[in-house]
C-alpha cells in the first residue's frame, strides 16, 4: 500500500483521479489492441496521453505499469515509433539483466534445502535480503548476517524483509496485526476457505500461521506480488511473483495455471479475492487487471452462475469511491479503519483528520459484516449496516452518511451532507473547503496564474524567488524572537542566536546529523 497524496490534505480536498479539465497523463485501454505492448523489466507497459486542460494529445506512448517514476523505470516509447533492431536488443539484454538473480524452481529447491538444515544453520543475510546456505557464508562475512531462523520466522517474511517504500512501486506499507487478525477471523466467519491475496503478505502469512496452529481451520491462501524476494520463502502453490497493474506473471505459463487451479477450485466456491494496492497507482488498470482475474474465476462456474460474482475485498482510501464504484457498480464501502506497521499516518485509534482514510470496499453485503464493537463501531438499525462511533444517522439523507470518520453536517442546499470543514460558497453555488478556487483547478502557472505556460518558464519565477527569500527571512527573525522571549531569564546559547543571523559559516559535522540505522 502507499499514499501518494499528502493523507491530511486529502481529507478535506477529496481529490478525484481522472477530473475533466485537470492535466496529467491518462492510461488508455484498448480492448482489442492492434499489437501487443512492448516489454520493460516490469512486464507488458501500458498506453498513456498526455491531458491538459480535459483535452488529450493526439501522440500516445508506452511506459512501465508499475512505476510512475521515470527514475525506478525509465521506459519510454511513443506508440508509433518503428525501434530499429539494435535498439530491440539493447532493450531485451536491459530486460534480462533486471530479473530476479535466481528462477523461481531454484528458489523453492534453495527453500527445501534450507528447511532441511539445523536451527544452528539457519541464517538470513539482512543486507543481501536472502536466506543463505553454508557453503555461501563466506561470501557474506562482512553483511549483516542473523541466525537460528525458526520455523515461525521463516513463516514471517514480511518481518525479516525490509519493507520497499517507494510510494509509486512497491509501496510495501504492511497491515497492522490488529487488522490482519480482524480480516482472517471475518474471512472464517463469512465462510470462505480460499483466500487470494493480491499484495497482502501480512495477511497471507496470519491465514498459514492460523492454518498451521489450529486444526479446525482449514483456510488457504495464494499469495500475487510484485516483491520476488518472497519467492525465497514459499513453495509453487503458495506465492506467485505477479504484477497486478498489467495482469503479468513473471513466471509465465505454470504460475498462471496455479492460479487459475486455486481460483477454479470447488468449482470457484469459498474463494474470495483480497487486495490492497499501491494508492500511488491509477484505478483504470487495477480494475482491469482484477476484472481478467475474476474471468478466470468464472471459467470454472456452470453457464448458470454466469451472473454470480466473485468475492472481492479491495482495500483503498475513501476518497477513491467514485472512481472504485465506477468500474464495480455493485461495490459498497465499509467504514472499518485499515492500520498499517510502518506509516507514520495511516493509524487506527486517532482522531479528527487524522484518522486513517483507508477502506474496505466490496460486494459482499453490508449486513453480512459485523465489525468491532469493541473498536466503537455500532450497527444501524435503519441502514442495516455497522458504522464508526461519530457517523450519524442523518434524516434527511436517511443514511449514515460520513465517510472519514467524523461527524458530518447536512447542507440544505446542496441537499446533502458533507465534511464539517467545509461552507457552502454562493458563487459555485456547491459546498467545498473554506481556501477553494472558485474558477477551479488552476493547471497553469503557479507564479502567476496564466495557462500558457508553466512555473519552470515563468517570466516572472526571479521575483518570485527573491519573494519566498523574503518571506523566509521574516520567518526566521520571528522565531528567534520567539526563542528569546520563551527563555527569559534562562540561561540561553546567544552565540547559537547570532549564527542564525548571520549565516553559519564553520563546516557542518554530517555523520552528526545522520539517523542511527536500526
Amino acid at each position: 500500500m502507499a499514499a501518494p497524496v499528502d493523507a491530511q490534505d486529502s481529507m478535506d480536498a477529496e481529490p478525484v483521479a481522472g477530473r475533466l479539465g485537470g492535466s496529467g497523463v491518462k492510461v488508455v485501454l484498448l480492448s482489442d489492441p492492434a499489437a501487443p505492448a512492448p516489454l520493460c523489466p516490469h512486464g507488458p507497459t501500458l498506453l498513456f496521453v498526455k491531458v491538459n486542460q480535459g483535452k488529450e494529445e493526439t501522440r500516445k506512448f508506452y511506459a512501465c505499469s508499475a512505476c510512475r517514476d521515470r527514475k525506478d523505470c525509465n521506459f519510454f516509447q511513443w506508440e508509433d515509433e518503428k525501434l530499429s533492431g539494435a535498439r530491440l536488443a539493447a532493450r531485451e539484454s536491459h530486460n534480462q539483466r533486471c530479473r530476479p538473480p535466481l528462477s523461481r524452481l531454484q528458489c523453492v529447491e534453495r527453500y527445501l534445502r534450507f528447511i532441511q538444515l539445523p536451527l544452528t544453520q539457519r541464517r538470513f543475510c539482512h543486507s543481501c535480503q536472502q536466506l543463505l546456505l553454508p557453503d555461501e557464508w563466506g561470501e557474506h562475512q562482512e553483511h549483516h548476517v542473523v541466525g537460528d531462523l525458526s520455523v515461525t520466522q521463516l513463516r514471517r517474511p514480511s518481518q525479516l524483509l525490509y519493507p520497499l517504500e517507494n510510494k509509486k512501486t512497491n509501496a510495501q506499507y504492511l497491515f497492522a496485526d490488529r487488522t490482519c487478525r480482524f480480516l482472517v477471523g471475518l474471512l472464517s466467519t463469512l465462510g470462505f476457505r480460499r483466500v487470494l491475496c493480491v499484495g497482502t503478505p501480512r495477511l497471507h502469512e496470519l491465514i498459514r500461521l492460523t492454518t498451521s496452529g489450529d486444526q479446525k481451520s482449514n483456510l488457504k491462501s495464494l499469495l500475487l506480488d510484485i516483491d520476488f524476494r518472497y519467492s525465497q520463502f514459499y513453495l509453487e502453490d503458495s506465492f506467485c511473483h505477479y504484477n497486478m497493474f498489467n495482469h503479468h506473471f513473471f513466471d509465465g505459463k505454470p504460475a498462471l495455471e496455479v492460479c487459475r487451479a486455486f481460483l477454479q477450485e470447488d468449482k470457484g466456491e469459498g474463494v474470495i479475492m483480497v487486495t490492497d494496492p499501491p494508492f500511488g497507482g491509477l484505478v483504470e488498470p487495477l480494475a482491469v487487471t482484477f476484472k481478467k482475474l475474476i474471468g478466470m474465476w468464472k471459467e470454472g462456474q456452470g453457464q448458470g452462475d454466469s451472473l454470480q460474482e466473485m468475492p472481492i475485498f479491495w482495500i483503498f482510501p475513501y476518497f477513491f469511491e467514485a472512481r472504485i464504484c465506477q468500474f464495480f457498480p455493485s461495490f459498497c464501502m465499509l467504514d472499518y479503519q485499515v492500520d498499517y506497521d510502518n506509516h507514520a499516518l495511516y493509524k487506527h485509534g486517532k482522531t479528527g483528520r487524522k484518522q486513517s482514510p483507508v477502506r474496505i470496499f466490496t460486494n459482499i453485503p453490508p449486513n453480512k459484516i459485523t465489525l468491532p464493537t469493541e473498536e466503537g463501531y455500532r450497527f444501524c438499525p435503519l441502514c442495516q449496516r455497522y458504522v464508526s462511533l461519530e457517523n450519524q444517522h442523518c434524516e434527511h439523507c436517511n443514511s449514515c452518511t460520513s465517510k472519514d470518520g467524523r461527524k458530518w453536517k447536512h447542507c440544505f442546499l446542496c441537499k446533502k451532507c458533507v465534511k464539517p470543514s467545509w461552507v457552502h460558497c454562493r458563487f459555485c453555488n456547491h459546498c467545498a473547503v473554506s481556501h477553494h478556487s472558485c474558477e477551479g483547478p488552476n493547471d497553469g502557472c503557479f507564479i502567476c496564474g496564466e495557462l500558457d505556460h508553466k512555473r519552470s518558464s515563468c517570466p516572472n519565477i526571479g521575483i518570485s524567488k527573491k519573494a519566498s527569500k523574503a518571506v523566509k527571512k521574516q520567518k526566521q527573525r520571528k522565531s528567534i524572537k520567539m526563542k528569546m522571549e520563551t527563555t527569559k531569564g534562562q540561561p540561553m546559547n546567544y552565540n547559537l542566536l547570532q549564527g542564525k543571523r548571520r549565516g553559519r559559516k564553520e563546516p557542518i559535522n554530517i555523520s552528526a546529523l545522520k539517523c542511527p540505522v536500526t
